[in-house]
């Protein structure tokens, strides 16, 4: 795995299969298409509503906007077929320690099962140990046992904390030392 820093001063991460880099406009559709094969199980916010939203238009203005799309949440792109199948990196979503970022990750289904979860999440985490983060968090719900086994495979452990939805489920918070 090797990272630079573009002129932008963006993380790029490069694998043996995969190119991790910001998002481009373009690539909206593919996170359109993320946000709608979402599993139902998934909270509403998180998943297409009754009205469309968001449209494609709108994720197309948050890459523009949103440096979470554009730096945090970096796309994964397979170098042979040179399409992007989903994302992975680093957010803070304020419900971990202080300065303790969380690893995220979401594929395209029709890339599962192919080892590109797990791949593209040893070069989030090798660019954090070596950018001097010292523990990193994950959340999971615990009916998504495919996400679940990328984590143990990366490295990461449950914790005892988890957040119980009567609705949509438990979700577990494991973390990992780098």
């Amino acid at each position: 795995m090797s990272a630079e820093a573009t002129p932008a001063r963006a993380v790029v991460l490069e694998t043996e299969r995969l190119l991790l880099r910001p998002w481009r406009v373009a690539e909206a559709v593919v996170q359109r298409e993320l946000w709608a094969e979402r599993d139902p199980r998934v909270p509403p916010h998180r998943r297409i509503d009754a009205d469309g939203h968001p449209t494609l238009a709108e994720l197309e203005d948050s890459i523009r906007t949103n440096q979470l799309w554009s730096t945090g949440l970096l796309a994964v792109e397979r170098k042979a077929a040179h399409d992007v199948i989903g994302y992975c990196g680093l957010v803070d979503s304020g419900r971990g320690p202080d300065g303790e970022p969380e690893l995220a990750f979401e594929l395209l289904r029709r890339v599962w099962r192919q080892g590109y979860a797990t791949e593209a999440a040893l070069a989030v985490l090798d660019w954090a140990r070596s950018s001097g983060y010292e523990r990193l968090w994950a959340t999971v719900w615990d009916w998504n046992t495919a996400s679940r086994r990328v984590l143990a495979k990366v490295g990461f452990t449950e914790t005892e904390r988890t957040e119980v939805d009567p609705v949509y489920g438990t979700t577990l918070f494991t973390t990992r030392r780098l």
